[in-house]
């Protein structure tokens, strides 16, 4: 692995020797006559049309997910299939609209309360995932079962080898006591830098630093959310030199120029303090995962996979921050299922900006 320059910080990034490792849709709006718009989903943000076809169709549509770099939105009726056609995408027909695959999902947020489980609506298939790890065995098993049966053909269950975990552990990158995550985005209000993490890791500990040592300060902790959600904010007070970059682990860096939304079937990239830049594709939106530390809602689910250490960690496509890394199952010598945190939301929440 090739260190950066030293005293010089990018989002996921390690620093050697001293120097630091750092690294929902809107609700329904009223149908409106769509302006006409080019495709944009083979772009570095097909988010962006993605999430505008799901302000204009509400629960009419059952989402959308990008078919060889074409988005496809899903709808039960006509009007809705010239909507999505007038504004640059591809309609299909399925059973179920958005008003039915969330009464499926809020059926399971009340009767599904065992650790090691997740579910999201799966727009491809017209169904409800519901997945489950190794920890749900005998009895937590059946119980699963029973649940999911009730809802007949709405629901799939799906095995995930290994056990859903956060993903932190003792060692290098940014460092909060004896523990290490990654650093996600470098973030910006005003003239306050900050960095984005993981929120299980900034519940762990307030003050950042670049070394195991904790002789190079990076910041203080202004703001963490987990369980529920998953990021939290450092405040930069040392004088370590940042940028908005993403590092690459050897292959240079990725510049970050804007957020936004995934989309299921978008190729992806992550990058974290133990096991670098991965890739792979995002599977699944608005997931809810029950680890055993605590649930979240509202995460990306992909098929990239991430190790302890990781948590924190960019995710990316292109120059479009999407998402810090939360946590997951596997690895990456036999692959994984990994959960990220969307950073829109966390942008949001505390009013800044990537840069």
């Amino acid at each position: 692995m090739r260190p950066l320059p030293p005293a010089t910080v990018v989002g996921a990034a390690v620093i050697a020797a001293a120097t630091a490792l750092v690294t929902a849709p809107a609700a329904s709006a009223a149908p409106t006559a769509p302006a006409p718009a080019a495709p944009q989903a083979q772009s570095d943000n097909p988010g962006v049309l993605a999430t505008s076809i799901s302000e204009r169709l509400g629960t009419r549509s059952g989402g959308s997910y990008l078919d060889n770099g074409k988005l496809v939105v899903t709808v039960t009726d006509a009007k809705s299939a010239d909507q999505v056609r007038a504004a640059g995408a591809v309609p299909r027909t399925v059973a179920r609209d958005g008003a039915e695959l969330k009464k499926v999902t809020d059926t399971l947020d009340r009767s599904v309360k065992t650790a090691g489980t997740a579910w999201a609506v799966d727009p491809v298939s017209n169904k409800v995932v519901l997945s489950y790890d190794d920890s749900v065995t005998g009895s937590k098993l059946a119980a699963l079962k029973r649940v999911a049966k009730k809802q007949g053909d709405a629901v799939r269950m799906e095995r995930v080898p290994g056990t859903f975990n956060t993903l932190i552990a003792g060692g290098q990158a940014i460092y909060t006591g004896g523990s290490r995550c990654s650093l996600g985005f470098n973030v910006r209000s005003g003239s306050t830098d900050y960095f984005l993490t993981a929120g299980h890791c900034t519940n762990i500990g307030s003050t950042w630093y670049a070394n195991s040592s904790g002789s190079t300060v990076l910041g203080s902790r202004t703001g963490t959310s987990f369980p529920g959600n998953d990021y939290g904010i450092v405040r930069y007070t040392g004088s370590v030199a940042r940028t908005g970059d993403v590092y690459l682990y050897g292959s240079g860096s990725q510049d970050i120029t804007s957020a936004g939304n995934a989309v299921v079937g978008q190729s992806v990239r992550r990058s974290g303090s133990t096991t670098g830049v991965r890739s792979g594709s995002v599977t699944a939106l608005n997931q809810t995962v029950r680890y055993a530390q605590g649930t979240v809602t509202g995460m990306i689910r992909t098929n990239v996979c991430a190790e302890p250490g990781d948590s924190g960690g960019s995710l990316f496509a292109g120059t479009v921050a999407l998402g810090l890394t939360s946590g997951g199952s596997g690895n990456c010598s036999s692959g994984g299922t990994t959960f990220f945190q969307p950073v829109t939301e966390a942008l949001s929440a505390y009013g800044v900006s990537v840069y």
